[in-house]
C-alpha cells in the first residue's frame, strides 16, 4: 500500500512538472548594442535563442553611437525575434508572458525592444513583464545552480556598470558599493584604442577588454610599470576607474616619446602595460569584494550557507580579473559562480530566465502595460553605502602574490607584493 502511495505520489509530481514546462517565456534585450531573443520553458531549458552583436559595426567608431544602435535594433529585432520562435518549434499563441528589458540602458536602444515586446503583447493578448537589465544578470546564475539561494552577494562588472549588491529575493537587493566614474569595460574600450591595438590584425575584431587580456597574457614582466591602487584611502565598497585611465595615458604617452613610436605603430612593451593594468584593476576590485564580504560577515546579512559571490556582466567574460577574485573567496570561504561567458554579456535567455522567475512566483506580471516605460537610470536597490562607510572598516588585504607570481617571468618574481 505503502509502495503504491509512492508511485501515485510520483505521477502526481511528474503531471506537475510536465505542466509547469509547457509554461513558456519570451525574453527581448536591446539595452545597448545586443540584440537578444531567447524562449525558456519554467525549467530554465532554452528551447529557442537567437542574438544580433553590433560590436564590429561600433568598433570602426571608437564607441557606441546611440541612433545607430537604435537603427540596428529596428533592423534586427523581428528576425532576432522570429529566428527564436522558428527554432523552438513553438508558435506565438503557446506563449505565456513577454519579458522584455526597459531600465536600465541606452533609451533610443530600450525603447525598440519595449515597443516591439508590448506589441507582441497586444497582438496575441498576453501579459508583459518589464525586466530590469542588471537584475536579470544577477539571477542568470540560479538558471545553471540551482543551489543559489537567497540571499547571495553579487559583483556586477560591464562596459556600463560596476558594482555590489546582496541579492535579497528577486526583486530586493542592497546596493554596496558602485562605480562613481567610468565602467571598467569602457575603460578598457578606451585604452585599447588609444594602444592601437586594432591595428594588429590578431586584435581586430576584438573588444577592448578582450585584446587587454590576450596581450596580457603575452607579457614577459607584468610587473615593469607601478600602477597605483585607487581609492585606498576611502573605507567603503566603491569603485574607480578614471584615475587608472589617467595612470596609463600617460604612461602611454612617455613610452611612446621613449621609443619614438610611429602614429601607426604599437609600442614594444604594450603587453607589459596591459598586465599591469589589469593587475590594478584586479587589486581594486578585489579590496572592494573583501571589504564588501568583511561588512556582510559583521552584520550578519548572509547565512553562512549562502556563502556566494554570482560575478556576472560583460567583465566578467574576462579569465585574469576572476582570478584573483577567487583568491579572495577562497579565504572568506565563498563560493565563486560565474554563468558560461555567452551569457555574462548582454543577451535574451537571461531576459527570459528573470522572466521565468516571476512567473513562478506571479510578481511583476502585467496584463495593463501601456503605462510602463524605460528608464535611462535605475538604481538595483536600496544603498547602504553610506552604513558601510560609517563602519569604518580597515582591512587587511588579502594577498595575491601567488596568483601574480604565476604571471611573472623568474627575475620579476622577487618584486612581487600582496
Amino acid at each position: 500500500m505503502l509502495c503504491m502511495n509512492n508511485i501515485s505520489k510520483r505521477i502526481e509530481k511528474f503531471k506537475f512538472m510536465s505542466q509547469c514546462c509547457r509554461h513558456f517565456i519570451l525574453g527581448i534585450e536591446t539595452s545597448c548594442d545586443d540584440t537578444g531573443c531567447a524562449l525558456l520553458d519554467l525549467n530554465g531549458n532554452i528551447l529557442g535563442e537567437s542574438l544580433n552583436s553590433q560590436q564590429l559595426i561600433h568598433l570602426k567608431y571608437g564607441g557606441i553611437i546611440p541612433p545607430l544602435a537604435q537603427d540596428l535594433h529596428r533592423n534586427n529585432i523581428e528576425l532576432v525575434v522570429n529566428e527564436t520562435i522558428k527554432q523552438s518549434g513553438l508558435n506565438f499563441k503557446d506563449l505565456n508572458a513577454v519579458a522584455t528589458t526597459t531600465e536600465p540602458g541606452l533609451p533610443m536602444s530600450l525603447l525598440i525592444g519595449m515597443k516591439y515586446g508590448k506589441h507582441l503583447c497586444r497582438v496575441h493578448k498576453k501579459p508583459f513583464i518589464p525586466i530590469h537589465h542588471m537584475k536579470a544578470h544577477a539571477l542568470t546564475a540560479r538558471m545553471f545552480d540551482k543551489n543559489i539561494e537567497f540571499p547571495f552577494l553579487v559583483l556586477l562588472v560591464s562596459g556600463g556598470h560596476c558594482l555590489l549588491a546582496i541579492a535579497q529575493n528577486m526583486e530586493d537587493f542592497l546596493l554596496l558599493g558602485t562605480g562613481i566614474d567610468n565602467s571598467p569595460g569602457e575603460i578598457m574600450d578606451k585604452i585599447a584604442r588609444r594602444l592601437k591595438l586594432r591595428n594588429l590584425i590578431e586584435y581586430s575584431a576584438l573588444s577592448g577588454g578582450q585584446a587587454m587580456e590576450l596581450a596580457a597574457s603575452k607579457a614577459d614582466d607584468p610587473l615593469q610599470f607601478n600602477f597605483v591602487i585607487p581609492m585606498l584611502q576611502y573605507k567603503n565598497c566603491n569603485f574607480s576607474f578614471s584615475g587608472l585611465n589617467n595612470q596609463i595615458t600617460r604612461m602611454i604617452n612617455s613610452e611612446e616619446k621613449l621609443h619614438n613610436v610611429a602614429p601607426d605603430e604599437v609600442l614594444p612593451t604594450v603587453n607589459n602595460l596591459c598586465a599591469g593594468f589589469l593587475l590594478c584593476m584586479t587589486r581594486h576590485i578585489c579590496h572592494r569584494v573583501q571589504r564588501a564580504i568583511e561588512y556582510i560577515e559583521l552584520n550578519n546579512l548572509i547565512p553562512p550557507a549562502n556563502k556566494i559571490l554570482v560575478m556576472s556582466g560583460g567583465v566578467a567574460c574576462n579569465n585574469f580579473i576572476p582570478k584573483g577574485i577567487q583568491i579572495v573567496c577562497d579565504e572568506f570561504g565563498y563560493k565563486l559562480v560565474r554563468p558560461p561567458p555567452k551569457l555574462c554579456t548582454d543577451n535574451g535567455v537571461m531576459i527570459a530566465w528573470n522572466g521565468v522567475e516571476r512567473w513562478k512566483a506571479n510578481v511583476g506580471i502585467y496584463h495593463d502595460f501601456e503605462n510602463i516605460n524605460i528608464k535611462h537610470t535605475s538604481p538595483i536597490g536600496k544603498s547602504i553605502i553610506d552604513d558601510i562607510s560609517k563602519a569604518n572598516l580597515k582591512c587587511k588585504w588579502v594577498k595575491l602574490g601567488s596568483f601574480i607570481k604565476s604571471l611573472c617571468k623568474k627575475e620579476s618574481r622577487e618584486r612581487v607584493v600582496g
